[in-house]
């Protein structure tokens, strides 16, 4: 048994302790705003809050987690994160969708973290993120758009 908080909910799973929290969310709990990109923490997209911090979930076994504070785009919420959604949309950031749980949840961790982040801080903080699309160049404009709408 593995007890976590989802999105400010205790949960206790009785799971493999080896299942991957990528599958923990989407196949027991159904929270599958959080997506399967690579399967090797390579790609960004399954990245979750854990603690605070972001987290490749799909090579995180819920055994070495016990007690941990989890966060999935579902539960997300803040000034950061109605800031990156509004940008996001605004600037048209997603074409196939594919990265962008991945991408929402970096960026607000970056603006949580340095409010008027610089290009080169951006690109360090959002590196980790692929996009198949290469909307890198709207992903950082976004950023910047929602760190001045946080600004004013």
């Amino acid at each position: 048994m593995t007890t976590l908080t989802i999105n400010g909910t205790e949960r206790t799973l009785d799971v493999d302790p080896d299942t991957p929290l990528l599958w923990v969310l989407r196949d027991e709990l159904r929270l599958t705003g959080t997506k399967f990109g690579c399967g090797v923490a390579q790609c960004g997209a399954c990245t979750v809050m854990m603690d605070g911090a972001p987290r490749r979930s799909c090579v995180t076994p819920v055994g070495m987690i016990d007690g941990a504070d989890i966060t999935t785009i579902e539960g997300m919420a803040g000034p950061e994160f109605d800031a990156i959604q509004t940008a996001w949309r605004a600037l048209d950031v997603p074409q196939c969708g594919w990265c962008q749980s991945g991408q929402v949840m970096s960026a607000t961790m970056l603006l949580q973290q340095l409010p008027a982040p610089s290009d080169d801080q951006i690109d360090e903080a959002m590196a980790g993120n692929a996009c198949r699309c290469a909307t890198y160049h709207r992903i950082r404009a976004a950023i910047h758009d929602a760190a001045r709408t946080l600004e004013g």
